[in-house]
């Protein structure tokens, strides 16, 4: 499968990603009534993956993340020629999802972009006020973990056919844990698409949500190789 075919393939998948997983947060969250809440934003960003990760898959690998395709160089598991086209196509594919959503939420009156948009924050931006701190180290520890399940279910020695399944349930349960501290990122080209929209303080504390990731993915991608190393007998 070519570049070309691949990187359009992470476009629609970001673009998934984002408008389903924040689209919950912005239109259905607190839906009079029938709001779906922080348990129903957590099961769409997880279907949003699992949906993707059947879609396309075997096209692209479907990272969908900026540190999805680091980790997976740092454990050995894709090119470093292939991180800037990936990279640029998530970001890419998240400000198209954010655009869309902002296109339908801005059809609702007194919609207002300072709500959040479902933008990432620290601080008096956290949904449950915490610290910059708090949400530096949950987002390093809760992308190790989601790297750490998308390594070991992609494993060539893992159960075939059910990686999605464990990797859209594994964002779903990092998401039920995150989300109060910072709506939870883990992906930087989730944060971006909105942050754009939001500007202001979501632009100026976005910074946190594309270094924190990186590096719990990196240390994510260097512990599985170790970890999941074959033994010579």
């Amino acid at each position: 499968m070519s570049i070309v075919h691949r990187c359009a393939a992470e476009v629609l998948g970001t673009f998934w990603l984002v408008f389903g997983g924040c689209g919950s947060a912005v239109l259905a969250a607190a839906f009079p009534d029938v709001g779906i809440g922080l348990l129903g934003v957590a099961f769409a960003f997880g279907l949003t993956v699992m949906t993707m990760a059947f879609a396309i898959g075997h096209i692209s690998g479907c990272h969908l993340n900026p540190a999805v395709s680091v980790g997976l160089y740092v454990g050995g598991r894709f090119k470093a020629a292939e991180l800037a086209p990936y990279i640029v196509s998530q970001v890419v594919g998240a400000i198209l999802g954010a655009f869309v959503l902002y296109l339908i939420a801005s059809g609702k009156a007194g919609f207002d972009t300072s709500a959040g948009f479902a933008s990432n924050g620290y601080g008096e931006h956290s949904p449950g006020n915490y610290s910059l701190g708090a949400a530096l180290l949950s987002e390093i520890v809760l992308t190790f973990m989601f790297l750490m399940i998308i390594l070991g279910a992609t494993d060539k020695r893992a159960p075939a056919g059910f990686a999605p399944i464990a990797i859209g349930l594994g964002l779903t349960l990092i998401h039920l844990i995150g989300i109060p501290v910072d709506n939870l990122s883990v992906n930087p080209a989730r944060s971006t698409g909105p942050a754009l929209f939001v500007g202001g303080w979501a632009l100026a504390q976005l910074w946190a949500f594309w270094v924190a990731p990186l590096i719990g993915a990196a240390l994510a991608g260097w512990a599985y190789k170790w970890l999941g190393a074959e033994q010579k007998r």
